[in-house]
């Protein structure tokens, strides 16, 4: 009987806890945050077309390169690029601008 009620409770968690992983962040404030830190040298939404400075990609083709993952972008954001100032994103803010760029993303 305890067996099953701890089953019960477990399959109606699951879906719960899978949604949850599948939730990156806020892609409002990721946005946010971007127009707010990372404009001023790429081009952040889909509209502006290429980067400002011709260095930093834009953040649609980030999120469409191949094998870019959530996690690959979360990466790409904590590790240093070149020609890129000493800039640290708060780990408070890595999960919702991962969230935007992974919008950004074009479906095949």
């Amino acid at each position: 009987m305890i067996k099953r009620i701890l089953l019960s409770g477990l399959m109606l968690a699951a879906p719960t806890c899978l949604l949850k992983a599948e939730e990156l962040g806020d892609r409002t404030r990721g946005l946010e945050y971007a127009r707010k830190n990372c404009a001023s040298c790429h081009s952040v939404s889909p509209h502006e077309g290429q980067s400002i400075m011709s260095d930093a990609p834009d953040f649609v083709s980030v999120a469409n390169t191949p094998g870019m993952t959530p996690t690959a972008i979360a990466v790409w954001l904590q590790t240093p690029h070149p020609n890129m100032p000493n800039f640290i994103i708060p780990e408070s803010d890595i999960d919702d601008l991962t969230a935007y760029i992974t919008s950004l993303k074009t479906p095949k």
